[in-house]
This record gives C-alpha cells, sequence and structure tokens, in this order.
C-alpha cells in the first residue's frame, strides 16, 4: 500500500536550519508530482512547496519561498526539504504528500504521518 514516512524534524533555534526527508513505497515515486505542506496549530493545511516528477520544476509559498529548497531522489524514493533562515511561524506539522491543491488552505490525496518541527529560543 502507498506510504510516505517523514523524518528530521526537531527544535531549532530562530534562524537556524533543518532537513526534512520523506522515503515513498507502494506507488511509482517517480512518476508523480510530491508536495510538503504543514499544519500549525489552530491552522489548516498550509501548501509549501511542490516538485515536477523529475525534479527540474519546482514551486513554494510566498512564506517560504528564498528560505526553503524541495529536492528529490528518485533512485531511492525519497523527498527532501532543506529549510534554511527558519522562523517562529514556521512551527508546524510537516507532511510529505502527493495530489495537492497549490493553494494556501490545501487539499491533499494522501500524505504522511508527519514530523514536528519547532522555531523557538
Amino acid at each position: 500500500q502507498v506510504q510516505l514516512v517523514e523524518s528530521g524534524g526537531g527544535l531549532v533555534q530562530p534562524e537556524g536550519s533543518l532537513r526534512l526527508s520523506c522515503v515513498a513505497s507502494g506507488f511509482n515515486f517517480r512518476n508523480f508530482w510530491m508536495y510538503w505542506v504543514r499544519q500549525a496549530p489552530g491552522k489548516g493545511l498550509e501548501w509549501v512547496s511542490s516538485i515536477l516528477p523529475g525534479g527540474t520544476m519546482t514551486r513554494y509559498s510566498d512564506s517560504v519561498k528564498g528560505r526553503f529548497t524541495i529536492s528529490r531522489d528518485n533512485a531511492k524514493n525519497m523527498l527532501y526539504l532543506h529549510m534554511n533562515d527558519l522562523k517562529s511561524e514556521d512551527t508546524a506539522v510537516y507532511y510529505c504528500a502527493k495530489h495537492c491543491t497549490e493553494t494556501p488552505i490545501t487539499n491533499c490525496g494522501f500524505r504522511g504521518q508527519g514530523t514536528q518541527v519547532t522555531v523557538s529560543s
């Protein structure tokens, strides 16, 4: 069955960095657009970033553009999110997902269990 398993979250100070990872299984990963989305406490599911199946095109929400970088390794069925210059407003549970809409509040056909990112001094 389809599985997406995220890792790499944690507690980081403002202006710090983290790299999130997601391993995919149960579907032909290299054929799908993949997404990172996040949910802060009391808020809806927010689209963060998208990447083309081949990895040559990426898109970002305005809130993370210039700070976050999405990438993938199709040979390993892996999706990544490199996060730099983290801010307190980036605190959220981050999900690896497929079949999402690129809208501020998104819907996704499938997502993993999530990994918590907390930005605090």
